[in-house]
């Protein structure tokens, strides 16, 4: 059995996420996805470890066990996760990990360097500080966007060298975005949401054309009320949508006219708007669009087409791309 089933052995995760003091937690992540991204970490005993997002405290803990000997930083914006988390770590016997009330997207300085990062939150880039507070051959797994609207992001495995930070692999994944505040609502993307509705029902849109729009959103608000009242409807008639694969797709495109929005709380859509078309597939295969002739239909059509004909290609197999911005790096994914 590798290191991270063994410690998951060890380590209660229903303590942490359901603790009786604290209660439950709705900020955390499946046991089974956070098992995958420290596997990519690959944590060794005595290393120094870094992680953004401190939650329930559970990763915090698999970590814990993981170092041994080794010291373990965790971050959250939220203080009364951190102060949680330390009680819990604490009744535990836990001595080798400590919560601090930070935005983890500047890293904590005063405990780097760092053998290893991971994030368990959504930066807008990956943050220069993150980089500069790794040790050179050290990795950071991170959810990165690839593209500048909510829901599109991968999990990449970044080994840094010579202060300069290289993609290894990327694979499908996202969490919550990381925000300069803690987070209330959960179903609202934390980032780029360009109109929101609170009444008579919740609903939000994001444009990638955000800076043609004016100071009232009328190009965002417009095209959420195309989507939602009267809209032209339609099934899809492929097989059902594979939305890792379909996202990476769509944002892979490189059109300004990318558009994201929640039509219903649980519902995510994916598609095309302009100032006066819109149309989008939601992840339950409807398609909605302001009319059976939209110009943005057309489009969207085509992009499914497209990803068809193309295999409907996993994440894994796009060439990623690290591009140098202010304040850290894009990613970019290509074919």
């Amino acid at each position: 059995m590798t290191a991270v089933p063994l410690a998951a052995e060890t380590v209660p995760e229903h303590f942490y996420a359901h603790h009786e003091g604290r209660g439950t937690t709705p900020h955390r992540s499946n046991p089974a996805v956070i098992h995958r991204e420290l596997t990519t970490l690959d944590v060794r005993p005595g290393m120094t470890v870094a992680e953004v997002g401190t939650g329930s405290g559970y990763s915090g803990a698999l970590l814990a066990e993981l170092v041994g000997t080794g010291t373990v930083t965790s971050l959250d914006i939220d203080r009364y996760l951190t102060v949680w988390a330390n009680l819990i770590h604490h009744e535990r016997g836990l001595s080798n990990i400590r919560c601090f009330t930070a935005d983890g997207t500047a890293g904590f300085a005063d405990r780097a360097p760092y053998d290893r990062m991971v994030a368990w939150c959504t930066p807008p880039l990956l943050p220069a500080a993150w980089v500069e507070q790794v040790t050179d051959g050290g990795l950071i797994v991170a959810p990165l966007p690839i593209a500048a609207v909510p829901n599109m992001t991968v999990v990449a495995k970044i080994r840094v060298s010579g202060g300069e930070p290289v993609v290894e692999e990327v694979a499908n994944g996202g969490y919550i975005e990381a925000t300069s505040s803690p987070k209330t609502d959960l179903d609202l993307p934390g980032r780029w949401v360009d109109w929101e509705n609170r009444v008579p029902a919740p609903s939000w849109i994001s444009i990638a054309w955000r800076s043609e729009d004016d100071h009232l959103h009328t190009g965002a608000r417009t095209a959420l009320d195309r989507l939602l009242k009267d809209a032209h409807t339609e099934p899809y008639t492929g097989v059902e949508i594979d939305l890792p694969s379909w996202r990476t797709f769509a944002a892979t495109r490189g059109d300004h006219r990318l558009t994201t929005a929640g039509l219903s709380p649980d519902l995510k859509a994916i598609g095309h708007t302009t100032t006066t078309t819109a149309a989008v597939i939601q992840q339950d295969g409807t398609i909605l669009a302001d009319a059976p002739n939209s110009p943005s239909l057309t489009v969207l059509r085509d992009w499914l087409t497209q990803w068809e004909e193309a295999g409907r290609p996993v994440p894994a197999t796009y060439i990623p791309t690290l591009v140098r911005t202010e304040g850290g790096w894009d990613l970019r994914l290509s074919r």
